[in-house]
């Protein structure tokens, strides 16, 4: 189900499982996962988009090996706030994922993610190479880390 309050969200959510985020781009998923405490988000992989039944198949793996109970995809906004084709895109993902596996679904602002995570990696020094490899799957943890803050501050 898709939520687009987070404490609607963090009321539908399992107890003691993972959350998974996701960053989707036109080419590529970044996927990250928390721990079960719901405090750290991990940047894990990244995956190449073919087509949506592909791409809900392998991230629906992933999900499942890894016990997931509920996924923040990030919500391309344009700068304003507004709501582009992006946007749209990423909504019409969602609603398509969820049909395939009813679990507690929100979308987390991703404005300036993939910038954060690139400053990020050139302060760590890594090589330009390394970081088109990592960008989506550590934007994506941004992507989670804030919705899991957010979660944090709702339980008090």
């Amino acid at each position: 189900m898709i939520h687009d309050d987070i404490a609607a969200f963090a009321a539908a959510l399992p107890p003691r499982r993972a959350l998974a985020g996701l960053d989707l781009g036109t080419a590529t998923i970044g996927i990250a996962v928390s721990d079960t405490f719901l405090s750290v988000a991990t940047p894990l992989q990244t995956l190449r988009r073919k087509r949506f039944g592909i791409d809900a198949a392998a991230l629906l793996a992933i999900l499942d090996a890894r016990l997931i109970g509920g996924i923040v995809i990030g919500l391309p906004r344009n700068m304003d706030g507004t709501e582009g084709p992006r946007a749209q895109a990423t909504r019409a993902f969602a609603r398509n994922l969820t049909a395939l596996r009813d679990m507690p679904l929100t979308f987390w602002d991703e404005r300036l993610s993939t910038v954060a995570a690139e400053r990020a990696l050139i302060e760590a020094d890594t090589s330009r190479r390394k970081r088109a490899e990592v960008i989506d799957h550590v934007a994506a943890a941004y992507i989670l880390q804030g919705a899991l803050d957010r979660l944090a501050r709702l339980r008090g």
